[in-house]
């Protein structure tokens, strides 16, 4: 018996039948930073990178990406989100930014939690760029999930 759950008997993708689950709270964290030069840091904290405000854009940017997930991963449920909310911290070398999903459903938010996070540094890189091109994303990770069957899980420290 096949226990991937994306596979049929026959090896074929499918996407997983949820309509059984039951309904519960689902929260997914997930973080992920970007590295940079400390003119380019300094730039983006004063505002005054050549494209202006730098993490507003790539707040929505993340919060725009979880809510079309499913379209952009294949297998991927298209969830109705009750909330995302991205966070910036500057860091020594850089931003770290971690997103939080949430919705009461049938299947987890895990993969909007990653999502947001990796196109809101996606898009802090777009709008530096002209600063450092040598930017580095790195460390993208689910960091905690809460509800469903398998309940809590946090990433080790």
């Amino acid at each position: 018996m096949n226990d991937l759950t994306h596979l049929d008997s026959n090896g074929t993708a499918r996407m997983v039948d949820v309509g059984g689950k039951t309904e519960t709270h689902r929260v997914a964290i997930a973080r992920g930073m970007i590295r940079m030069s400390d003119a380019t840091l300094e730039a983006i904290r004063s505002g005054n990178a050549p494209k202006g405000d730098v993490l507003g854009p790539a707040r929505i940017a993340g919060i725009m990406a979880a809510k079309r997930t499913g379209d952009l991963i294949p297998l991927c449920h298209p969830l109705a989100l009750d909330a995302v909310n991205i966070d910036f911290a500057f860091i020594a070398d850089g931003i770290e930014c971690t997103a939080t999903a949430s919705l009461t459903g049938r299947t987890g938010v895990e993969m909007e939690a990653v999502t947001a996070v990796s196109l809101a540094l996606l898009t802090i890189y777009d709008m530096a760029k002209a600063l450092d091109k040598g930017m580095v994303i790195e460390s993208v990770r689910l960091i905690e999930k809460r509800g469903g069957k398998s309940g809590t899980w946090r990433a080790p420290e």
